[in-house]
């Protein structure tokens, strides 16, 4: 069952059933989901994806997936999952454009890498990022990701996969569970 996790000023929790009409306010606004997955889909679409959550990862143990609060309100997103592409774990975040631009991006990013490698014991976390998204590669390689290489989607866009490797210095008290 995915955990609560407490950073500085987020609390990440798993989702509740009353958190829906957030869930597809954040996932229906374009400047979020133009960076998620495959882009923006329809409310019936993000109303379904809400209903997966639930039904097949939450209900089958698949992976983590956070509702991401900040005074109560949610305000993001958050994942961690073994995915193909990557070989390994892929982190996912996503906030609404009310709380970028004060670092909060970077301590939800932290949060869900700390928690893949101490509660997961990984050794390695990956990111696959929209190569326009210039702000999560920068916020990505701040904090310790490293470009490995690019993909050619069939769209004729380029995403690209960057590496965290666990270091000696990562420490578990950047994400306290509870």
């Amino acid at each position: 069952m995915t955990p609560t996790l407490r950073t500085e000023r987020l609390l990440l929790a798993p989702y509740t059933p009353e958190d829906q009409e957030s869930f597809v306010a954040l996932f229906q606004d374009v400047r979020v989901s133009q960076w998620m997955g495959d882009g923006p889909t329809s409310e019936e679409g993000d109303r379904a994806l809400f209903g997966r959550i639930f039904t097949k990862v939450y209900a089958q143990n698949l992976f983590d997936v956070w509702a991401v609060r900040r005074e109560g309100l949610l305000i993001g997103h958050a994942e961690i999952k073994p995915t193909e592409v990557v070989g390994g774990h892929e982190i996912v975040y996503a906030l609404a454009p009310a709380a970028w631009g004060s670092g909060l991006g970077t301590e939800l990013a932290q949060a869900v890498v700390a928690y893949g490698f101490d509660a997961l014991a990984l050794t390695e976390v990956h990111a696959t990022v929209a190569a326009p998204n210039s702000v999560s590669l920068t916020l990505l390689d701040r904090i310790g990701f490293e470009h490995v290489r690019d993909i050619s989607e069939d769209d004729g866009s380029t995403t690209r996969v960057l590496t965290r490797r666990l270091a000696a210095t990562d420490n578990a008290s950047l994400v306290r569970q509870g």
